[in-house]
């Protein structure tokens, strides 16, 4: 007695036979891919070999994905600077209270001006996007600032970046793709604006957010000019992209010959590994950010595109 074939057994597919046009194009796109792969990565890698080759034999070149020479004297000379523990203090520092704050101040604005209800929204709105091509100068800026007793001390790198006319177009146009019934049905059960956005707008917004979290974080990890016209004199509150941009100053100042980079900080480093390994420093806690952090990038970034 033939035995009764399972549901799955109905429904399971039939492979297709591979056909010879077939057999071409998987080849191909997977040569393309892997290519594609290889010169995506093989400059981080061949960054990364440079930074743990001896800085003499660096100077040689030939270094391609694993370092001819090992030595981790080129990170040494980094971490060994002065100033590099109170820098990377205060990167970390602001790079959190900078992006918490700033997602904060924006959201807000964005869920105003989403708001059918208030009145100049448009005029706002419009208002916002002149700002992001007229600006009043450096000079004015930095009177502005020390007007506001701004300069030399940390608030400098918060404060003016709390409100961005580009986070908040975009944070609006994702909340005004949110349908009005969901806070028509919560001020119907008494929830003020305050409770609407909290606990109904922010929660939907999590992929927006998480995309201009790491637009924020990158920009305050990496900054470095503000710390040189606001607090370049004071070493309370530099920051680890100045102090690395300082190094790199000084190395490549003395990049003549090998014996020259030699004579760098007294060390077989050169302006080349030194260079290398300042740039994986800087590019690690990125790296390390974004996987966490991917999965609501690209929807965050698409659906919140600036448009009318």
């Amino acid at each position: 007695m033939a035995k009764k074939k399972n549901k799955e057994e109905y429904y399971k597919p039939k492979k297709r036979k591979l056909t010879t046009w077939d057999k071409i194009f998987y080849t191909g796109n997977f040569i393309f891919m892997f290519a594609f792969v290889v010169i995506t990565l093989y400059p981080i890698l061949n960054t990364l070999a440079i930074s743990f080759n001896d800085g003499i034999d660096a100077v040689r070149g030939g270094i391609h994905l694993w370092p001819r020479v090992f030595s981790i004297k080129n990170y040494q000379t980094v971490l060994g600077i002065q100033g590099f523990r109170t820098g990377a203090f205060i990167t970390v520092l602001r790079t959190i209270i900078g992006t918490l704050t700033s997602l904060v101040a924006n959201a807000l604005l964005a869920f105003i001006v989403s708001r059918k209800r208030f009145l100049f929204k448009s005029q706002l709105s419009a208002f916002w996007v002149i700002t992001m091509y007229v600006n009043g100068g450096l000079i004015p800026t930095f009177i502005l600032f020390k007007f506001l007793h701004l300069t030399s001390s940390f608030w400098v790198y918060v404060v003016p970046g709390m409100v961005s006319a580009f986070n908040v177009l975009v944070m609006r146009t994702y909340m005004q793709g949110i349908p009005d019934s969901l806070e028509e049905s919560a001020q119907l059960d008494g929830a003020g604006y305050m409770t609407v956005f909290v606990k109904i707008i922010s929660p939907l917004c999590k992929p927006v957010y998480a995309t201009i979290a790491l637009f924020v974080a990158v920009y305050q990890w990496n900054a470095w000019f503000d710390a040189m016209i606001y607090n370049r004199l004071n070493d309370k509150y530099t920051t680890l992209q100045y102090e690395l941009m300082k190094l790199l100053n000084s190395v490549m100042q003395q990049s003549g010959s090998a014996a020259d980079a030699a004579a760098t900080q007294g060390q077989a480093v050169s302006p080349q590994s030194v260079r290398s390994a300042a740039t994986i420093i800087t590019i690690v806690p990125i790296v390390c950010l974004y996987p966490f952090l991917q999965r609501y990038f690209v929807t965050g970034l698409t659906i919140g595109g600036v448009k009318e």
